[in-house]
């Protein structure tokens, strides 16, 4: 499927049936679902476009949410290790509606990160947040790395 990222070459393997890529982060192959699509183009997009460095970047990693065990696509960190960017992606046949942002803005209070990003590979939404969290605006393109 054709997503909003520019075309890359991402290693991918068939095994039984189903297709795996490798994810550059994790170190292994992972199994090609829409969404992992959809996460490895922004992984790729994040590092190779927008030029954060690969070694400040988690994904797939546990949190808890009001007692639930959750997980996390994308987290960029800054050079202190303190969380930047938190990132959501969807499916492609996913719409961007309130209820995906909410999630996001859920996981985002244990992190306190100013920039949120959804993506479900073909729309994606922005925003940062002010310093002091009172407000936030939507902008049209994911920020160049500027650590």
């Amino acid at each position: 499927m054709l997503l909003n990222f520019p075309t890359y070459n991402f290693k991918v393997k068939t095994e039984e049936n189903a297709n795996y890529v490798f994810d550059i982060i994790r170190k292994k192959y992972v199994l090609v679902t829409p969404e992992e699509w959809v996460r490895q183009h922004l992984l790729w997009y994040l590092i190779h476009e927008k030029k954060y460095p690969a070694s400040l970047i988690s994904v797939e990693k546990g949190l808890e949410v009001n007692g639930l065990k959750k997980r996390f696509d994308l987290l960029v960190y800054d050079n202190l290790g303190k969380p930047l960017l938190l990132t959501e992606c969807k499916s492609p046949n996913i719409k961007l509606t309130q209820q995906v942002f909410d999630q996001i803005a859920n996981y985002n209070m244990k992190f306190k990160v100013k920039q949120l990003l959804v993506t479900n590979g073909l729309q994606h939404v922005m925003c940062i947040f002010k310093n002091d969290f009172s407000s936030y605006i939507f902008v049209n393109e994911i920020p160049v790395c500027s650590l």
